[in-house]
């Protein structure tokens, strides 16, 4: 899916002309490549069909979690109700430089699954490690250097300098505008009559004099 995504920027890149809308093509195609390159190797077609076999039942995207650091670990924190009754064996973490899968099997009749790719900063896979503790599954990430994670993949890095950049303008009215367009996109239906209200308010009196700057 992710290849065809790519092939997909890549026939719109050679179409696109627009200076604005060739980088966000870019920006994309760094991401889907990153994400390509930091997927974990495909595991062997008679492995993936044993482990349908042994997992059975329904299988649960977990999408919740809360994340910690210390000088030396990232640790994430999953919730999940009496997964300390399960045998060790059937919580798996496997790890490699950027990414990490858990797999928590026969929980109370399903299966759970988190997949964490691109992270942030190349970590120890041999010093990460996962911990069961009441309700919750502690996953222990060795940082290869000891310095502080601003985020937790470089998607989000991305995403965050993404919208800085859209809002940190030499123009303050360009900035505003983008806020303006960002507030109305996101908002309820109240937000977006007060937002309709305040531009023709702000239009009329730009008209009248009153109001020089566009904003």
């Amino acid at each position: 899916q992710l290849l065809k995504d790519l092939e997909e920027v890549k026939e719109l890149l050679t179409k696109a002309t627009r200076k604005r809308l060739r980088d966000v093509l870019m920006t994309e195609k760094h991401k889907l490549e990153l994400e390509i390159k930091n997927q974990p190797p495909p595991k062997p077609k008679d492995a993936v069909e044993e482990e349908k076999v042994l997992l059975g039942g329904y299988t649960v995207k977990i999408n919740n979690y809360g994340w910690d650091q210390s000088d030396k670990f990232i640790k994430i924190y999953i919730s999940l109700n009496g997964v300390q009754k399960l045998p060790a064996e059937n919580v798996q973490v496997n790890f490699t430089e950027r990414s990490f899968d858990l797999l928590v099997k026969n929980l109370n009749g399903k299966n759970y699954t988190m997949t964490f790719n691109n992270l942030l900063k190349p970590i120890s896979v041999e010093g990460s490690s996962r911990k069961i503790k009441t309700d919750m599954v502690l996953v222990m990430c060795r940082k290869k250097r000891e310095e502080k994670w601003e985020c937790l993949t470089q998607v989000e890095k991305e995403s965050k300098e993404k919208e800085k950049a859209a809002y940190d303008t030499s123009d303050p009215s360009e900035g505003l505008m983008n806020l303006l367009k960002k507030m109305y996109a996101e908002g309820d239906d109240e937000m977006k009559r007060t937002i309709n209200k305040a531009w023709v308010e702000s239009r009329e009196k730009q008209s009248t004099g009153d109001m020089p700057m566009d904003i």
